[in-house]
């Protein structure tokens, strides 16, 4: 029996399309860039995007193409996109940006005139639809995450269209992972407990600072260290998981240890409690797109189709940084900020630029990453700290599939 075959097979009924488990999602892209791009390939995403997202892009040979995106939500923006680029580019990578789902059906339609491939990453968007159709059905193939929505801090799928492809990247899979540890099973399973305690007990504000002073996080900016000389030097070998693991393992270094069956099955149960996951993060995210914070795009599909189960809700505000400072002081340490984008992160030696990068600099600038489970906490706390709404200094209608007319933006 494959390796993970049973939750393999729970996500297939629920998305209807083949799938291939793998212990985290940027594994799963990797697959699909592998499979679907030759070495030297130019892959089209946005530059608002998790910078480990970037280095699995490296790792598997490829050239990043930064798009132009919508002010609104840090997707790409296709009628942007040069016709130049268009023409040069032999893949499209989405977003999904918080859940927030990509312009998937223009999308799939320039892939499909094009004939290049079109890859989801849906790490944020496991309950996200489109004209009833779910996020990460549009594509050749897909991504999706398990330590998002269900907090399971582990587990990921490659959703693809066919059963034979599936059984090939399967043996891919299997020569990419890293014996399974004990210890590190123990890890896995002990951290989604652990880190509902500390909420649970109130000590969100202490445990985060205390770890901010013993200089215990990865991180000491939104954006890891590039050490530029070093990825430079990695390229030499790319296409390679190995060469470029110490960036693609920030935040999760058992991205592609084998799980065993204490893992696998702790994230059947999580996985058996999905829709009351997003039951509940649909209600948060009610409450927070009727506030003024609040993305127009997202106010916009909420009263168009109802709220939708986002893993993030965008909210748009003056002073961000020093808001989410704040935040953590009523209880709340908000993460997942891709600042600065992309390009401007990473430079042009490793990315080639988006050739009008306003709207990403604005959005990357201002999104307010709220979860929708503290949706009430959040909500208060930015109450408290009289929050200011954030407004593009060129307004645009925000659109999306399936509403071309959108209502005027909250507070305008």
């Amino acid at each position: 029996m494959p390796y993970g075959s049973r939750l393999a097979a729970m996500m297939t009924r629920r998305i209807g399309r083949e799938c291939v488990y793998t212990p985290s999602a940027r594994l799963a892209l990797y697959l699909a860039l592998r499979r679907w791009c030759r070495p030297g390939a130019r892959v089209l995403m946005s530059p608002v995007n998790d910078d480990v997202i970037l280095f699995v892009v490296l790792a598997a040979g490829l050239r990043p193409v930064q798009a132009p995106v919508s002010q609104w939500d840090g997707n790409i923006d296709p009628a942007a996109v040069p016709e130049s680029t268009w023409r040069n580019v032999d893949a499209v990578l989405t977003t999904n940006l918080y859940g927030m789902p990509d312009r998937v059906v223009e999308l799939r339609r320039r892939c499909d005139e094009l004939g290049i491939p079109l890859i989801e990453d849906a790490a944020h968007a496991i309950g996200t639809h489109v004209d009833g159709q779910p996020i990460g059905t549009f594509g050749t193939a897909a991504a999706f995450s398990l330590s998002k929505h269900v907090a399971g801090m582990a587990g990921g799928f490659l959703v693809v269209q066919d059963s034979r492809t599936r059984r090939e990247l399967e043996l891919l899979r299997d020569d990419l992972l890293t014996p399974r540890r004990l210890r590190d099973d123990l890890s896995t399973t002990l951290r989604p407990l652990a880190r509902s305690a500390v909420r649970t007990l109130h000590l969100v504000r202490p445990v985060w600072r205390t770890m901010q002073r013993l200089r215990l996080l990865e991180r000491d900016e939104f954006r890891m260290a590039l050490h530029a000389p070093r990825l430079a030097g990695s390229a030499r070998h790319a296409p390679s998981l190995a060469a470029y693991e110490p960036w693609v393992r920030v935040d999760l270094h058992g991205f592609r240890s084998r799980h065993g069956a204490l893992v696998r099955g702790q994230l059947e149960l999580r996985m058996a409690l999905l829709d009351g996951d997003l039951a509940r993060r649909r209600a948060g995210v009610s409450l927070l797109s009727g506030t003024d914070w609040a993305s127009p795009a997202l106010h916009a599909r909420a009263t168009h189709d109802g709220p939708p189960s986002l893993f993030r809700v965008p909210l748009l505000v003056h002073d961000r940084d020093a808001l989410l400072e704040r935040l953590v002081d009523h209880g709340v340490v908000a993460g997942y900020v891709y600042d600065p984008p992309l390009d401007d992160y990473a430079g042009a030696e490793f990315v080639e630029p988006s050739p009008d990068p306003t709207a990403a600099r604005w959005f990357a600038t201002h999104a307010l990453p709220a979860d929708p489970l503290l949706a009430r906490r959040i909500a208060g706390a930015l109450t408290k700290e009289r929050a200011t709404t954030a407004h593009p200094p060129v307004p645009a209608t925000p659109v999306f599939d399936t509403a071309p007319t959108p209502p005027t933006p909250l507070g305008q």
